[in-house]
């Protein structure tokens, strides 16, 4: 990618008045398009921002009642009381997430049991909990609750409870026919997780199970504000589909003339030429891949808007991505007092056409993070985030040709990914033939396949008669809300002495950055992180980072003069916290290597041997499992050294292969992990 710099885009400031966006913009039809697709992060917000205690309670009694649902409550709780199954489709701002639970709770609907309504972000569920107990005037946790991966904020009082999919797949281990629930509300469906995935199908085979065994029936709705309506609907037995209106406003969009080769390059021609001619009252929202671009645009914005000249107004740029801190992510959400590259008062929507995205291949075994085309779904996503309070302008960096080119829908990731984690919960489902689940987008056969033969290595599962069971350790390994490669290095770190210090790592692994690195204090962060680096890698720099902010308590103003993100540093704490209870219950014994840190190299190794990287005589890197070729990436504390050997968490295709998080290890240790493994990849790849 082409880092534009300042010098580059002095022309941009001197820019004629007119539509002359990159490669000239020309004018669509003017669609009057549905309002957008909120994304669940997005409600989630949206809803932690609403007015809170402080309020009237007619304040509340009166938002809900503007709500577009609120006109079809009547004939929707009528419609909802009949069916077993509802496809409802919600367009943005209709009110459906945070009303239709409500209702069906006033309704005395479900009422025997719990509602579940869950979520494919963790964010969403904790935040729309909070609202909708607010607007039941009850404290969070009783009548209102949610449960997230290592948090439950519910009691036995607890009939709303909102949840992410993945645990609402843990519970059905233990329960597979979900006999406390009596309505699951499938929410935000059109996202297509693996979680959500996996889920239609458990619940579906639950609601029938019950059917057949005369228990209380299970309703089953499946909301969202777009998605392949008919395949949802056959999938759940032919249900109707039910739609309800929503706010929406006429959006005008603009495609390039010609194709963009710098599509960073262009969002910040096009984000200038707004700012020249928008009222200072309207906010600018640009869609781009990843933190690093974000970063590198609001950067570069920053620079050029210092030498605008006056008449063009002040520019407020505020970045938002996962691993920001909450507070900084809030601060996109408060009104802009001029004009702003922001999500609240949203008038001009930028898109790049571009997203990043997991794809595996299950020829070479490989999963990346790459960037990729959106689908027409996502634009019409983004297009409506414009028109989301009024008309809108939605400036599309790719040509009209491109556009309708573009697939209909992205590629439910249960088709792009690596599927040996989902193998090992549905084999823990006590599903009786995974390789014949009833996924509603199967993947393909050669991903099923690969998967066990990856739990097959890692000793999870073993094949007979063409069926695949699991193993004792792979018994052990599923009670880890963790990846099976994660789970098996916990349960063989008491081998090597250092239970306490894979835990550690391993939470660390399980949040979002703990490190906070603005890029307008790189060196400052570069000069306090030297005393916690380490040469083995970024595993123990991690281990070494928690372990002084565990020295000092926790206490804030260390984490801020070190760049550390508090709240994430709280969070790995609960994680641990369970993860360990988890181990204290299968009986696994807990202990510290203290100084001796070449045990937990080695336990990673053993752990994920199967993420091997070995040094080439010209310099590069070769995946051991894939043969392929692969880089140290830059934010790795390993990036200027060359180890002979590690082991890495993930790799990121952009330019180039990157691994990321890396290990130090040792050629010996991979070859103790899995002998006839690296006896036959070793031989491979040099025949």
């Amino acid at each position: 990618m082409k880092m534009v710099t300042y010098n580059d885009l002095q022309e941009v400031v001197g820019l004629p008045r007119g539509p002359v966006f990159p490669g000239h913009l020309c004018s669509a039809s003017k669609d009057r398009l549905r309002a957008g697709l909120k994304t669940s992060k997005q409600e989630a917000w949206n809803a932690a921002l609403l007015p809170k205690k402080g309020n009237a309670p007619s304040t509340i009694d009166v938002q809900r009642k503007q709500l577009p649902i609120y006109q079809a409550r009547c004939q929707l709780i009528e419609r909802l009381r009949q069916l077993h199954n509802a496809v409802l489709i919600g367009e943005t701002g209709s009110g459906k997430t945070t009303q239709i639970p409500q209702y069906l709770y006033e309704a005395g609907i479900g009422r025997q049991g719990i509602i579940a309504v869950t979520q494919p972000r963790r964010v969403a569920a904790i935040s729309l909990a909070g609202r909708v107990a607010e607007e039941k005037r009850t404290q969070l946790g009783k009548l209102v609750g949610y449960t997230v991966r290592f948090e439950d904020m519910t009691s036995l009082e607890t009939k709303l409870k909102f949840m992410t999919d993945g645990m609402l797949l843990r519970e059905a281990i233990g329960d597979p026919l979900l006999l406390r629930y009596t309505v699951v509300i499938l929410d935000e469906a059109h996202e297509r997780t693996v979680h959500t995935d996996v889920l239609f199908g458990v619940v579906k085979s639950a609601q029938c199970r019950r059917k057949e065994l005369n228990k209380i029936p299970l309703k089953v709705i499946v909301m969202s504000a777009t998605m392949d309506v008919d395949l949802f609907s056959q999938y759940f037995n032919k249900s109707p589909v039910l739609y309800l209106e929503g706010r929406q406003h006429p959006i005008q969009i603009y495609y390039t003339k010609q194709p963009q080769s710098d599509y960073l390059h262009a969002a910040l021609v096009s984000i200038f030429q707004i700012h020249q001619e928008a009222p200072l009252s309207h906010d600018v929202l640009v869609f781009m891949t990843g933190q690093e671009e974000i970063e590198a645009l609001a950067r570069t914005c920053r620079d050029i808007a210092k030498h605008l000249p006056e008449t063009c107004g002040p520019m407020i740029v505020i970045p938002l991505y996962a691993s920001l801190p909450p507070t900084q992510q809030l601060r996109v959400f408060q009104p802009a007092p001029k004009t702003s590259i922001t999500i609240s008062g949203i008038k001009y929507v930028i898109d790049t056409g571009m997203v990043k995205a997991k794809r595996y291949n299950p020829d070479s075994g490989l999963e990346v993070l790459a960037v990729q085309r959106v689908s027409k779904a996502q634009a019409l996503q983004r297009a409506g985030r414009a028109g989301r309070e009024d008309s809108g302008f939605c400036y599309r960096l790719y040509t009209e040709d491109e556009f309708d080119n573009l697939a209909n829908m992205t590629v439910p990731e249960i088709q792009r990914c690596n599927l040996a984690g989902v193998i090992l919960q549905l084999l823990a489902l006590g599903v009786p033939d995974v390789l014949n689940f009833d996924f509603m987008s199967k993947p393909s056969p050669e991903s099923m396949r690969m998967a066990v033969e990856q739990l097959d290595l890692l000793g999870a599962v073993e094949r007979k008669d063409d069926r695949v069971y699991l193993t004792p350790l792979g018994k052990k390994m599923a009670c880890f809300p963790l990846e099976p490669r994660f789970a098996k290095t916990i349960l063989i770190s008491p081998d090597f002495s250092c239970s306490e210090e894979i835990l550690t790592i391993l939470s660390l692994l399980s949040v979002d950055s703990v490190l906070y690195n603005p890029p307008a204090r790189r060196d400052e962060v570069l000069a306090v992180r030297k005393k916690f680096i380490s040469s083995e890698g970024d595993h123990i720099t991690l281990l070494n980072i928690y372990r002084a902010f565990k020295k000092v308590s926790g206490n804030k103003e260390w984490c801020r003069e070190n760049f550390v993100n508090s709240r994430n540093m709280g969070l790995v704490a609960e994680v641990r916290a369970q993860l360990r209870d988890i181990c204290i219950k299968l009986g696994l014994k807990l202990e510290s290597s203290l100084s001796e840190l070449a045990n937990v190299r080695r336990c990673l190794a053993h752990g994920m041997f199967a993420n091997a990287a070995e040094l080439q005589p010209d310099g590069t890197y070769v995946a051991l499992d894939t043969h392929q070729t692969v880089a140290i990436h830059p934010s790795s504390v390993l990036f200027q050294a060359k180890p002979a050997y590690v082991v890495f968490n993930e790799l990121l295709h952009t330019s180039r292969c990157y691994m990321r998080d890396l290990c130090l290890v040792d050629a010996d240790w991979l070859q103790e992990a899995a002998p006839e493994y690296f006896r036959r990849k070793l031989h491979s790849g040099r025949s």
